[in-house]
Formats: structure tokens, C-alpha cells, sequence
């Protein structure tokens, strides 16, 4: 019998907890008694513990209690995890996880892991969201900007949310292999393996600041003509500078550089399009300024491991 405990703190994100425990308690109806998980809560307070979402629920030991060997030790997302400092729970984790098998983090629990410094070393992924945050406080780390999910050695990191799921039918198929896995995901209405990163949730623009600067006034044009051709030395024009100095400047100030951001506002420009019309492809990728569905195609193949069509299907 494998054990799984999950660590519970005030403000946790209820999903976190409940998506990944669910897919080991439905591999337990498929799965000999002596091979079933046993799932335990472990609290950081005595009593009850608030959820983000202002549920209530009793973990079943505070963690001074708990002793035991954890074959998985998971560590939920939510805004405690980001916004609040356990020094208790950080200490804790801290002795604990030499005793564990493996441990991991759902979402944004890997701050919490960061800052008992469990992630130093290793490469690890988080919620699109918080990934530039992650990779700021934690420098010591690898973060992966656009994986489901990220295994290194013992640990075992997962994006946002619902990606708790599949981190744990990642587990359920290394324990019991594929099969299991695949069962487990039909009756849960999910599939094993997700096609494509996060980057196919996140948006790859960030809004343009509202400071009129050359370069903000370079970008704007962009956005506002995107079915038109661009050069470097259109841009730079555009902010009258020269081609060189406009990329340095821009590169410095956007951390991308103005080709890049060409690319990334055109996919942005296609998603939306994709999401909110039902124009034919080619009409898409005219007025996101591909030039034609096969460019746009190749895009988004390598940028959110999908096609244009795929997108649609799953997102509009």
C-alpha cells in the first residue's frame, strides 16, 4: 500500500487538494486492496482549515503528529501559498521530505516548496500566471514556463489547478502503468496526456504600458495593423530610431525582442479570432497577418503544441 499525503494550510485552493486525491481513491476501486493508496491530510492548524474558497474541513493530524513514511508528499496551490509565510510548515517540510519517496506540488504550492528551499536544483513548473514570479524568488530552480507538468529525480511540479490531475495519473501510470491511468482518466471525463503546454491557457502578449514612449507608440501601430508586413526597420521608423539602437531598447525594456513580439501579438490576434468568430482560417490568418494558414499552422504547432483548427475545437 502506497501512502499520499497532501499538506493543508489556511487559503488553500480546495481544487488542488480534491483533483489529484480523487484520481488515487478512483484507482483504488481498480486495484487490489493490498496495492490501494492511502490518503492522508496533514494540517498546519489545529481544528478546522479555511479554503480559498471559504470551504471549512478538518485534516486528519497536524503535522507535529505526523511521523509517518509518505511514499508522495503533495503540496496544494491557492493564495496561501503565494501570499502567506509558514515558517512552521517550511521547517517541517524541510525534515520531512528526506523521509518521503516523492514529493510534489499542485499550481502555486511550489512557492511554498521555494521557500523551504525544496526547489533549488531542480526543474519545476508552476501556474502560467506565476511562473515569472516563481523564477524571480527562486533563482536556484529551472522553471519551465510551458509544461502540464515536470518531473525531475523526486520531485514532481504541476501548472495550474486541474494540471493536479494530471500529475497524479502521471503517478497512477508509473505505479500501475498505463492502463490504470487510462481508466482512471475515463471516469473522471479527462484524458491521460493533455496536447500541447500551458501556453495554449496564457496569453503571450502583456498589455502595452500606458507610458507614451517611442516604444510603446511603435507597439500600438503593430497591434492596430497587424494584417500589414513588418520589418525591423519599419518599427524602428516607427519610433524614430535607428533599426539598431529601437531592438536593443526594446529588447531591454520588453524582454523580447520586436520580431518576437511581432509573432507573439499575431498568435494572440488568431486566438481571438478562433475563440470569438467562426471565420474560415484563411480569413484568420489574413487579419492576424500570417499570410496564409499553412505559416499560421506552423506557428501554432510550435508555440501551443496545436493547430489552429484544434484550438477552435477546444476553445471556442
Amino acid at each position: 500500500m502506497k501512502t499520499v499525503a497532501m499538506v493543508l494550510f489556511p487559503d488553500f485552493l480546495l481544487l488542488d487538494m480534491a483533483g489529484p486525491l480523487e484520481v488515487f481513491s478512483v484507482a483504488n476501486r481498480y486495484l487490489n486492496p493490498e496495492f490501494h493508496y492511502q490518503l492522508i491530510t496533514l494540517g498546519t492548524e489545529h481544528g478546522a482549515l479555511r479554503a480559498s474558497n471559504g470551504v471549512w474541513l478538518h485534516a486528519d493530524r497536524h503535522i507535529d503528529d505526523a511521523h509517518d513514511h509518505y511514499d508522495l508528499l503533495l503540496v496544494p496551490g491557492g493564495p496561501g501559498a503565494y501570499n502567506e509565510r509558514f515558517p512552521g510548515l517550511f521547517d517541517w517540510l524541510k525534515g520531512a521530505v528526506p523521509r518521503v519517496e516523492r514529493y510534489g506540488s499542485i499550481c502555486t504550492g511550489a512557492f511554498v516548496l521555494g521557500h523551504a528551499g525544496l526547489l533549488d536544483g531542480y526543474r519545476v513548473t508552476t501556474h502560467w500566471n506565476y511562473t515569472e514570479r516563481l523564477i524571480k524568488g527562486f533563482p536556484k530552480a529551472s522553471v519551465a514556463t510551458d509544461q502540464i507538468f515536470v518531473e525531475d529525480r523526486n520531485l514532481i511540479t504541476s501548472g495550474g489547478v486541474t494540471a493536479g490531475i494530471d500529475l497524479a495519473l502521471a503517478v497512477v501510470a508509473r505505479d500501475h502503468g498505463k492502463k490504470l491511468a487510462q481508466d482512471v482518466a475515463k471516469v473522471l471525463l479527462v484524458v491521460t496526456r493533455r496536447q500541447g503546454g500551458q501556453a495554449q491557457f496564457s496569453p503571450l502578449m502583456a498589455a502595452v504600458s500606458p507610458q507614451e514612449t517611442p516604444i510603446t507608440r511603435a507597439q500600438h501601430y503593430v497591434l492596430e495593423h497587424l494584417d500589414e508586413a513588418f520589418t525591423i526597420e519599419r518599427m524602428a521608423g516607427l519610433a524614430n530610431m535607428s533599426p539598431r539602437h529601437f531592438a536593443r531598447v526594446f529588447t531591454r525594456e520588453l524582454n523580447m525582442t520586436p520580431m518576437a513580439f511581432l509573432q507573439n501579438a499575431r498568435i494572440d490576434c488568431a486566438r481571438n479570432l478562433l475563440e470569438t468568430s467562426e471565420l474560415p482560417l484563411k480569413t484568420v490568418a489574413y487579419k492576424s497577418g500570417f499570410g496564409s494558414v499553412r505559416h499560421m499552422r506552423s506557428l501554432f504547432a510550435q508555440r501551443l503544441g496545436l493547430t489552429p483548427a484544434q484550438y477552435r475545437e477546444q476553445f471556442s
